[in-house]
C-alpha cells in the first residue's frame, strides 16, 4: 500500500534557516518518522526560501531585450528581466505568457519565478528557483542520515503546467538516492511481449501523489513522506527527467 504522510508543524522558512536539520528533526517524531524506503518530498518553495533566493524588482535594471520582451507579452520588465537572466532560451511567448527552457533545462512559465505564499512581509519581491535542486536535494538525504542513520530518498518539487492538458500538476526538479527514471525497455509485459518505449518518470510521479497532499501552498503543507514504493534501479538526479534538445521535436 503507498501511504502519503503530510508534514505539518513546519514554521515560516525564512532565509538561512536550516532547513535540512529542521526537516531531519520533524522526520524523527512518531507521526511523521521516516523510515528506510520512504521518500522525503519538499516543495520547491521553502528551499528557495531558506537558500533565500529572493529578488526586490525594483533593484533590477531591465535590458532593452527584456523592455521589448515585456511590451509583447504584458508582462513587467523587472520580472521580465528576471525570467532572462535564469533562461537559457525564449521557448514561446503570447499576451500573458512567456515560456522559457531554465538554466536547469527545465521548460516552464515564467523559469519558475514566484509571487505566490513566499511569506508575509516579502511585499513585492519575487522567489526564484533554487541554484541546484539536486544538490539542495543531496544536502536534505545527509541530514537525515545524521539524525536517523540511514539517507532517505528526496525528492524538491515544483508545480508546472504542460502545454497539452489543463491545469497544473507536481514534477521532480531535484532528486536524491532514487532513480529519477524507472526503464522498463527490454522487460516483460503481461503478455509476454517485450516492452520498447517504457520509461517511466518515477520522480515525477512520486512528486505528483505528493502534490495530492500538499496542495498548491495555501494548505500550509511544505513536505510530505511517500511510503510503499518498491522502487529498484541506481540513483539519479532530476538531469535523468529533462528531454534534451536535440530531441525536442516541438521547439
Amino acid at each position: 500500500m503507498i501511504q502519503i504522510l503530510p508534514i505539518a508543524g513546519l514554521p515560516e522558512i525564512r532565509p538561512g534557516d536550516p532547513l535540512s536539520q529542521m526537516l531531519a528533526s520533524r522526520c524523527m517524531e512518531n507521526d511523521t518518522r521516516l523510515l528506510p524506503g520512504d521518500v522525503l518530498v519538499v516543495t520547491q518553495k521553502i528551499v528557495s526560501k531558506a537558500e533565500d533566493r529572493f529578488v526586490d524588482p525594483a533593484s533590477i535594471s531591465a535590458s532593452p531585450e527584456a523592455i521589448a520582451l515585456a511590451g509583447e507579452v504584458g508582462k513587467d520588465a523587472a520580472l521580465v528581466e528576471l525570467v532572462l537572466r535564469e533562461s537559457s532560451a525564449v521557448v514561446r511567448k503570447g499576451p500573458g505568457i512567456l515560456i522559457t527552457r531554465h538554466r536547469l533545462g527545465h521548460v516552464m512559465a515564467n523559469a519558475g519565478i514566484d509571487a505566490s505564499n513566499i511569506g508575509a512581509g516579502n511585499g513585492d519581491r519575487l522567489l526564484l528557483l533554487p541554484k541546484d535542486p539536486d544538490a539542495s536535494a543531496q544536502q536534505i538525504a545527509d541530514a537525515c542520515e545524521a539524525v536517523l542513520g540511514f539517507s532517505p530518498a528526496v525528492v524538491i518539487s515544483d508545480s508546472f503546467g504542460r502545454p497539452w492538458r489543463m491545469g497544473t500538476v507536481n514534477v521532480a526538479i531535484g532528486v536524491a538516492g532514487m532513480p529519477a527514471m524507472l526503464d522498463q525497455r527490454g522487460d516483460v509485459d503481461r503478455d509476454g511481449r517485450t516492452m520498447q518505449v517504457t520509461n517511466v518518470a518515477v520522480a515525477d510521479a512520486v512528486a505528483g501523489a505528493a502534490g495530492l497532499a500538499m496542495g498548491e501552498g495555501a494548505e500550509g503543507i511544505a513536505a510530505c513522506i511517500v511510503r510503499g514504493l518498491a522502487l529498484r534501479g541506481e540513483a539519479q538526479t532530476s538531469h535523468a527527467i529533462v528531454r534534451p534538445v536535440a530531441e525536442d521535436l516541438f521547439r
